[in-house]
């Protein structure tokens, strides 16, 4: 009399699959805060901080042997937001929801994107392999090529119109762009833009592209990609705000203060200068010296420089409530791509082709955005009046914007670029800086450290060390394949950066 009625396998306690948008949230704050964990150590590389104690090693583009310090985009890929991204294609698949499965393959594009411009060569083809416990590595021009036919993958998924299209959960938990597949389109138009761009040294780069493919790509500030943080205890709140106390040990490098008070630029200033960074107790703006942290300044007590918090420099510890500056608070969201940053690439573009015209228009709306983006910081009327008188100021002199499209530089797009990316595009602007070899000649005042980590033979960093627990502990054979245990291994080109 008895009758079968449980099957063993099924939990009767919960489901046996999920709504893929439930995924959604975890895989775009992971990517973001992946981003943010390594710049710790890539923001001293490119220059946008510098660490406040001298010889740190990554302040001489070394690294930190035996440690992960460097590694959490890499975690972020494959483990934190990585097997959560293929959950959400394969249950997006299952249940035709083509709008979310365009989103998880554009997620998944961006992350192979951007590890692959850190890292150089990774793990592509044998990632996320339930068979294997070690796993090949890929040359790079391998995974820029997975990249664009990832990107155009999500393109057709994201003009599907049919099925369970629109579930109104894409809306809910989607919490860049809340579900419109419109906007995923044009942020997949933007990393078509970022992965052909990145190929400018070699004989295929195609400028038209890349122009074709910003104009498709992000239309202004309010298509910016940004994960927000609701920033009510540590664990909600942006990494680089106060309450997560990571960076209070970190203050704004010399070279970004020469770029804004006018050194650079004729004696202009840069009206996001006050909103961007701190002066000193003085009033004062001033920067740290590559190596040298404090100790590099004279009479630390009033004229020393400050954290990028605002407060006293060498302590990650502040009171309860301590707002931060900028991109470095509790609540501020996190851009993972920015209007500002692909119009300049298009001038980048349009000034190799030749076409110093579309170039010069590129470069203005670009300034602009990061102008409109830097003052969208404040409330403060007086600071906005401030701003606005500077601005107009600011954007009239011609060592900022030549009048005359035939007078614009590449050191003045390049320059320009580095300030509306500082303390969010890392990748990108490390990208800039090693493509051309960290020149002073694009990059004026950007001066390299005068004694550089005991492993480097003489050279800046041109690519990061896999992360320490996954390759060094557990697939050495495939990490020596490529050179990884070489001790100069982080100071090689990668092939992007090679003609």
């Amino acid at each position: 009399g008895c009758k079968k009625f449980l099957d063993v396998n099924e939990n009767p306690n919960g489901p046996s699959s999920a709504d893929p948008a439930l995924y959604i949230p975890s895989i775009q704050t992971n990517f973001a805060s992946g981003s943010q964990f390594d710049a710790r150590l890539i923001g001293p590389y490119i220059q946008n901080f510098q660490h406040s104690a001298a010889g740190i090693s990554y302040d001489v583009y070394g690294y930190v042997p035996s440690s992960d310090f460097g590694g959490e985009l890499w975690r972020s890929v494959y483990w934190k937001s990585g097997q959560n991204t293929l959950d959400l294609i394969k249950a997006a698949r299952e249940q035709k929801k083509w709008d979310i499965l365009g989103m998880g393959l554009a997620m998944q594009a961006w992350g192979w994107q951007m590890l692959t411009d850190y890292h150089g060569p990774i793990i592509l083809k044998q990632a996320f392999d339930p068979l294997k416990n070690t796993f090949d590595y890929d040359p790079q021009d391998t995974v820029y090529a997975y990249v664009k036919r990832e990107c155009m993958e999500a393109l057709t998924e994201l003009d599907k119109k049919t099925d369970a299209v629109g579930s109104p959960l894409f809306s809910k938990f989607d919490l860049i762009y809340k579900g419109d597949p419109l906007k995923w389109k044009k942020f997949v138009y933007g990393i078509l833009a970022i992965n052909a761009h990145h190929l400018i040294k070699k004989a295929t780069y195609n400028p038209d592209e890349v122009i074709g493919f910003v104009d498709n790509a992000l239309a202004g500030n309010a298509d910016d990609a940004i994960v927000p943080f609701n920033g009510t205890n540590s664990a909600d709140a942006n990494f680089l705000g106060t309450l997560r106390g990571n960076v209070g040990v970190y203050g704004q490098s010399g070279f970004i203060v020469r770029l804004t008070d006018g050194t650079i630029f004729n004696g202009v200033k840069d009206p996001r200068q006050p909103i961007m960074l701190n002066p000193s107790l003085d009033g004062v703006y001033r920067g740290l010296t590559p190596a040298l942290g404090q100790s590099s300044i004279l009479n630390a007590a009033t004229t020393g420089v400050r954290s990028v918090w605002g407060t006293a420099l060498g302590s990650n510890v502040v009171a309860l409530g301590t707002p931060g500056k900028y991109l470095f608070q509790d609540k501020v969201g996190f851009p993972l791509m920015t209007y500002a940053a692909l119009q300049f690439i298009k001038a980048e573009a349009a000034f190799t082709k030749g076409n110093k015209t579309l170039a010069l228009q590129a470069y203005k709306a670009a300034i602009n955005a990061s102008l409109d983006y830097v003052r969208s910081f404040t409330a403060d009327a007086n600071i906005i009046a401030a701003f606005n008188a500077q601005r107009t100021l600011f954007l009239a002199a011609p060592a900022v914007v030549p009048v005359d499209e035939n007078s614009l530089t590449i050191n003045q797009i390049m320059l320009q670029k580095f300030i509306a990316l500082w303390g969010y595009g890392f990748i990108e602007t490390w990208t800039d800086l090693r493509k051309y070899d960290y020149s002073p000649n694009i990059f004026t005042s950007f001066t390299l450290p005068t004694t550089f980590y005991p492993d480097n033979n003489n050279m800046p960093a041109y690519r990061v060390r896999p992360r320490y627990n996954s390759e060094y502990i557990w697939n050495i054979d495939a990490l020596k394949s490529v050179g990884g245990f070489d001790a100069d291994y982080h100071t090689k080109k990668m092939w992007i950066q090679i003609p």
